[in-house]
């Protein structure tokens, strides 16, 4: 073999060795193998990327570039609606199956024009790895659709961004509903329209969503302050979802909102700067919320709570944990924030006999703004 083609081989491997899975998904998606050790591919185009995504076979995708999705689908002009006015620092919103007119009957009517590839995400079949190299893999103007029974998927390292970030109901960058093993780590997601990750009212089951950053940064927004309302909607049937280090960053409130019967275990994240709410939790919504910081949010959770929430208050309470997780809980810390106002026990035994992941104090989330997000493995 030549000394060129060992060398070619040799840098390619080792690529490929940089690119693989980092770690293992703790909690409740423990054991998630995406793609496993299924032959690596490299999309270079957009239409490679969702073929990849959307066929039968198992796959181990990296992505080594952007992929820009804005302008692939053509643009739409419409009536929409302006429900939080409209200065130049508020969103608009597009009149998706007449939400205009049903809820916000009484809103200033507007022109919208919008980017249409970023309103439904790339369909992502189950069995694949989606992982970015370095800080390369971003895809701009689509997110991420898993649905209608899509399981055992990984995705790491790679950052959604520009979903028609002035509109509500521009697109969602990570959508799953009706799926099950679903991994989504070190991921960043901004500039997105509506929600960063949604979770639909179907069961999808086991979710672990870890070391990423959400980011909330924009110029246009529900409450017109430069912090984005519509974060992370946990509201399927049945959920169980471990939410870990990750770094949730300008936020106004849903960050995240839970409903629909979901077991949540928000461990170690770090809150930073909402000017509204963090947790919204209402009927059915579980939430055991352990060593996580909350600096500069105005409200820990939204004063309107329903559901059940632990909040792990102080040394004593938390010792409640230890039947359901084998641990006490670990206080949450606090800086400039609303409380965690929660005692709620009675849910705490739904952890029993199901992989939760590990915590530790809050001291440890504090450093979590470093570490979070794409491009940092």
């Amino acid at each position: 073999m030549r000394s060129s083609t060992v060398f070619g081989a040799l840098v390619a491997a080792a690529v490929q060795a940089a690119a693989a899975v980092t770690g293992a998904a703790e909690g409740f998606a423990k054991g998630v193998t995406g793609g496993g050790s299924s032959s690596a591919v490299y999309p270079t185009t957009t239409a490679q990327l969702v073929s990849y995504l959307g066929d039968s076979s198992a796959r181990v995708i990296y992505l080594d570039r952007t992929f820009d999705f804005t302008g692939s689908e053509g643009t739409a002009s419409e009536t929409g609606c302006a429900p939080w006015g409209t200065g130049s620092a508020c969103q608009l919103a597009i009149n998706k199956d007449n939400w205009c007119n049903n809820y916000q009957a009484s809103a200033p009517k507007v022109n919208v024009r919008y980017d249409k590839a970023g309103l439904l995400g790339i369909t992502v079949r189950s069995n694949k790895s989606i992982i970015g190299v370095g800080n390369k893999g971003v895809i701009r103007g689509k997110g991420l659709r898993i649905v209608s029974g899509a399981n055992n998927i990984i995705i790491q390292n790679i950052h959604i961004t520009n979903l028609n970030p002035q509109y509500v109901w521009g697109g969602d960058a990570i959508t799953l509903d009706g799926a099950d093993m679903v991994w989504i780590d070190r991921v960043t997601t901004s500039l997105i329209g509506r929600q960063h990750v949604v979770l639909g009212n179907s069961a999808s089951n086991r979710v672990t969503i870890s070391n990423s950053k959400f980011d909330g940064t924009t110029s246009w927004s529900a409450t017109c302050d430069g912090h984005h309302y519509w974060g992370l909607y946990f509201t399927g049937s049945n959920d169980l979802i471990t939410f870990k280090n990750n770094y949730v960053y300008r936020t106004s409130g849903r960050s995240p909102k839970v409903a629909g019967n979901t077991l949540l275990h928000a461990v170690n994240n770090y809150f930073y700067d909402n000017s509204g709410h963090a947790f919204e939790i209402d009927a059915g919504g579980m939430v055991l919320a352990e060593g996580n910081v909350f600096q500069n949010v105005k409200e820990s959770v939204s004063s309107t709570r329903g559901g059940q929430l632990f909040g792990s208050p102080n040394a004593s309470a938390n010792s409640a944990c230890s039947s359901a997780l084998g641990r006490a809980c670990q206080v949450n810390g606090f800086g400039s924030s609303g409380a965690l106002p929660g005692t709620d026990t009675g849910f705490l035994g739904n952890f029993r006999g199901k992989n939760i992941a590990s915590a530790s104090t809050y001291d440890v989330a504090k450093n979590v703004q470093n570490t979070a997000g794409f491009g940092k493995i």
